[in-house]
């Protein structure tokens, strides 16, 4: 029986890891500049630049290659949201204190859907809708996301959801970073979006100080 090299396979891993990162980024990418019509399996491929081959390895399915990726993203996204969060132990609103803690709370939480991250997404959305076996995986993946992203929003902002309203208050600034968001993609809604941003600092100021 032969021996195992160890001090190849590693490098092997590696390489797969490698690839299969640059594969969900490039999708992600592709996704949001074409749109679901235009990105194949092979577009996405050339643009990580490797072989479609390779693409089918890591995902069998167009399916799978852009449901991974968005998820994959999406973790991106909130390991960025968690560390500020973490840091402050009940939340950056917290640990920043007053107007300018609530004010980067909100904007991180506006920032998820204006990215290329959002407009992926929303393509993946459109696609499901007409496609019988997407539908059910990113009906579950966004599910998920929606609760992650609530409970993320929840601890940066050091909310106490007992307290009557606190809870939909947080849920109704999700809601509306997601139509700042959609807004965003047609037209450059930024002078609209600092003033609704702004009114809405004060609406979370107000159910935290309940």
């Amino acid at each position: 029986m032969g021996a195992v090299n160890v001090r190849g396979a590693a490098p092997k891993q590696d390489r797969s890891r490698a690839t299969r990162q640059r594969l969900l980024e490039s999708a992600v990418t592709c996704l949001a500049e074409h749109g679901w019509t235009g990105s194949t399996v092979t577009v996405v491929a050339e643009h990580a630049g490797v072989s479609r081959g390779a693409a089918q390895h890591h995902f069998p399915t167009r399916e799978d290659l852009f449901t991974a990726a968005v998820e994959y993203v999406a973790e991106e996204r909130s390991k960025a949201l968690r560390s500020p969060a973490r840091a402050g132990g009940q939340g950056a609103a917290n640990e920043q204190g007053g107007t300018d803690g609530t004010k980067a709370a909100v904007g991180m939480l506006v920032d998820l859907y204006t990215g290329p991250l959002f407009r992926a997404a929303l393509q993946l959305w459109v696609a499901a809708s007409n496609e019988p076996q997407l539908g059910p995986r990113v009906t579950a993946l966004e599910a998920r996301i929606g609760r992650e992203t609530h409970r993320m929003a929840v601890e940066l902002l050091g909310a106490d959801e007992s307290v009557p309203g606190v809870r939909e208050t947080v849920q109704g600034l999700l809601d509306m970073a997601r139509g700042l968001g959609l807004a965003n993609l047609l037209t450059d809604d930024s002078a609209r979006r600092e003033r609704v941003v702004a009114q809405w600092e004060s609406i979370v100021r107000d159910a935290l100080a309940r």
